[in-house]
């Protein structure tokens, strides 16, 4: 499944994409877990990417929120 959608942390608004199963995945997953592609993007700049691996990490604290608040919801 896909979803999209905005989260608001502190000043900094995020626009996200993730991927995820309905099974969790050892080799594709997040952490173990669901989400096997995840794409955060602040002012069009993308602060996290993970596409079966991660390929950037979280730009700074507001980006890790925002990234916990992804993997609560969908990992």
């Amino acid at each position: 499944m896909r979803r999209e959608g905005s989260i608001k942390v502190n000043s900094s608004i995020f626009h996200y994409w993730v991927k995820y199963y309905d099974e969790p995945s050892e080799e594709y997953g997040i952490d173990g877990g669901r989400i096997s592609k995840a794409m955060l993007k602040r002012d069009g700049e993308i602060v996290y990417n993970y596409d079966r691996g991660l390929d950037i990490a979280p730009a700074d604290g507001d980006t890790d929120i925002a990234l916990a608040i992804l993997l609560k919801d969908y990992n």
